[in-house]
């Protein structure tokens, strides 16, 4: 580092140690997080009323995983990329796997798409018409073989299934046939295979919808089996709700499995993640480190198995600088985070000291952690501003060569 940076940490590293902080502890923890980031985040993607096209987006989903590249190259914390089928669909998931592979890059979640056809305008795996959910089982089966073909891990499910009106479907039979689609995919997965399922609370059934929050997914998972596992997508929350309650709650229980992080004002915005509330960020972060520390090995076990994915609409925003923004914008909170002094919040707990258990939490959150966020990214041999790195940089300009028009969802 430069002589501000090696003041600046040196400061920062006898501040923590004076909390009781183990810097190079909380740095080893920091530089092991891995955040997986989406194709679809790579390509152009619209708001509710229009796509505005870029210049340079990728044409096609191999051309994603090297902008994916960029990113992890960058950051040094994305090894892996989200793909969503059919968004993604390639005649040879061999040869796709191999060019990640050849990139630095694992295939991670495969995300089945079960809401973009005319056929489930009414619904996809909850169909009153037999046809259609056995088409739409048949796409989940069929995402399955895609995970063998690609090395995937993850099966990552969100329904758009509802209805607008009352009266419009029979509640308690959509429920049946839902549990009934995840048993027969579930049972098609290997046993290194999770399934992950997402809930939202509204629309695009702004009715009911049939996976409307944590509670309906958890029994759902509840259901399968210990593969099956809850997904919480950050922006799929009624206003006011705690986050980080649920979160403490599918860890205690065993059965979170992932985040798709981004950020919302109002509903389901899927803006860069951190942007809106960074705040609740970090809390979600202090509780899964809490859980790290548990006693329960079971507990530790949940917390160490998260994947952490994002999920975002850049509508509006150059492609590559928004997928970094949001790299960093995770990892600023996760280490501060890191650097909550279990301990001494515990004692406050354990006295009652309602303050001083609140400003435990909110010390660490306070801290300027840019110093230890420079040390460790010296320490891999990356850019202290992957930001800057990649707008000094060439990539930009060479992609442009791509033009407009290229791969949208």
């Amino acid at each position: 580092m430069n002589s501000w940076n090696d003041r600046a940490y040196a400061l920062f590293e006898e501040q923590q140690r004076d909390r009781g902080i183990d810097v190079g502890e909380v740095q080893r923890k920091l530089t092991a997080l891995k955040i997986e980031t989406p194709s679809w985040g790579y390509g152009d993607s619209g708001t509710r009323f229009k796509v505005f096209k870029k210049l340079g987006v990728p044409r096609n989903p191999f051309e994603k995983m090297e902008d994916a590249a960029v990113v992890h190259r960058l950051t040094g914390a994305c090894p892996s990329v989200a793909i969503h089928i059919p968004w993604d669909h390639v005649d040879d998931f061999g040869a796709f796997r191999k060019h990640a592979e050849s990139l630095g890059l694992t295939i991670g979640a495969v995300n089945p798409n079960v809401f973009q056809e005319d056929d489930y305008m009414l619904g996809s795996v909850t169909n009153a018409d037999p046809r259609i959910r056995r088409k739409a089982t048949d796409h989940l089966l069929a995402c399955v073989d895609v995970m063998k073909e690609t090395g995937s891990k993850d099966l990552s499910l969100w329904f758009a299934d509802g209805t607008n009106y009352p009266g419009q479907a029979h509640i308690r039979r959509r429920k049946h046939w839902l549990q009934e689609a995840l048993q027969e995919t579930y049972d098609a997965l290997l046993p290194h295979m999770r399934m992950l399922i997402e809930y939202k609370f509204y629309e695009p059934g702004f009715y009911h919808t049939d996976l409307a929050d944590w509670g309906m997914a958890f029994t759902a998972a509840n259901h399968l089996g210990p593969q099956a596992q809850v997904l919480v997508d950050t922006g799929h929350h009624a206003q006011g709700t705690n986050v980080e309650h649920i979160v403490a709650y599918l860890l205690d229980e065993g059965k979170l499995g992932g985040f798709h992080f981004n950020s919302r004002k109002y509903g389901d915005d899927d803006l860069i993640v951190g942007s809106i509330n960074p705040y609740e960020l970090f809390l979600i972060f202090q509780q899964i480190l809490d859980a790290s520390a548990d006693s329960d090995e079971g507990v530790r076990q949940t917390a160490a198995g998260i994947a952490y994915m994002i999920d975002q609409s850049h509508a509006i925003e150059p492609k590559i600088p928004a997928m970094i923004r949001s790299v960093q914008n995770i990892q600023t909170q996760y280490a501060k985070a890191l650097l909550v002094n279990l301990e001494e919040l515990a004692d406050a707990q354990g006295r009652n000291d309602v303050l001083g258990a609140e400003n435990a939490i909110r010390k660490a959150y306070e801290m300027d952690v840019s110093p230890l966020l420079a040390s460790m990214r010296e320490e891999q041999g990356l850019p202290v501003d992957p930001m800057q790195a990649y707008l000094d940089g060439d990539y930009e300009s060479r992609i442009a060569v791509r033009g407009i028009g290229g791969s949208s969802w």
